[in-house]
């Protein structure tokens, strides 16, 4: 699933906490299934989880300096 960088940015916290949980979730499955050619898209969800990490820090920085 590829998240674009403005569509995290109207998530709030609490949604991205919740879409980072669901794509561990789908990264162990894909895990599973990596003998079957599944490494593309293990690369791709672990992009994703670091791009909702970043945004995350991002949000939680912008706020602490208002």
């Amino acid at each position: 699933m590829i998240l674009r960088n403005k569509d995290i940015s109207k998530m709030s916290e609490k949604e991205i906490q919740n879409k980072i949980k669901e794509l561990r979730i789908e990264l162990i499955k894909n895990q599973t299934n990596v003998s079957k050619g599944g490494k593309l898209k293990t690369r791709e969800i672990k992009r994703t989880i670091a791009k909702l990490h970043t945004f995350n820090r991002l949000n939680k920085k912008s706020v602490e300096n208002k």
